[in-house]
């Protein structure tokens, strides 16, 4: 399938979600991350979820981090050239709700790319390969390349792969590891 098609199924199938479904399934994504040996690491950027677009919500994730005293990274977007700038999340950090419903820091500590070691990715669909399918506008894609390249990259999804995402481009940028809330896939080659 092309990625517009796959954006166009995907969609379709989170709309269908009911919000106790979407609850269940991301804490059940949240407990499988817990196998993952990521847990030694310092710095890790998580998404915050666009609840019009039915996305998993990391709040469970969020809580785990917290829990095990890590310091926890978050975005915000600049629409003008399609790039993510990151902050520290503290107790003071006050969220804002974009035009496109995410929800970013007002303001904060800024944090450089190259020392985030963990990033759990936001996508719309992923291949067997790692490759994924987000909305189009290459943010995470310019984010993650920026990064180490020993940064561990790890999609969450409520959908199992597709068997493979056709017309990959050279600036996509591969996954390590997708959870879903019943299986952990990893594509370390």
């Amino acid at each position: 399938m092309t990625k517009e098609e796959l954006r166009n199924k995907y969609k379709k199938l989170r709309s269908q979600l009911t919000d106790d479904t979407i609850e269940q399934l991301s804490m059940d994504i949240a407990n499988q991350l817990l196998q993952l040996p990521i847990w030694k690491k310092s710095y890790y950027h998580i998404f915050l979820p666009i609840v019009k677009q039915k996305e998993v919500n990391t709040e469970y994730i969020l809580h785990i981090l917290q829990g095990k005293d890590k310091n926890v990274i978050i975005s915000k977007s600049n629409f003008d050239d399609h790039t993510l700038a990151h902050f520290l999340l503290t107790d003071t950090t006050v969220l804002e709700i974009n035009s496109w419903g995410i929800p970013e820091p007002k303001e904060g500590i800024p944090i450089p790319d190259s020392i985030i070691e963990v990033v759990f990715v936001p996508l719309l669909a992923f291949d067997q390969e790692g490759n994924r399918v987000g909305y189009g506008k290459g943010f995470y894609d310019k984010f993650l390349s920026k990064c180490s390249e020993n940064t561990i990259k790890i999609g969450v999804s409520f959908f199992d792969p597709e068997e493979k995402i056709n017309k990959v481009l050279p600036t996509d940028v591969r996954l390590d590891f997708c959870i879903t809330p019943s299986e952990i896939y990893s594509f370390k080659f």
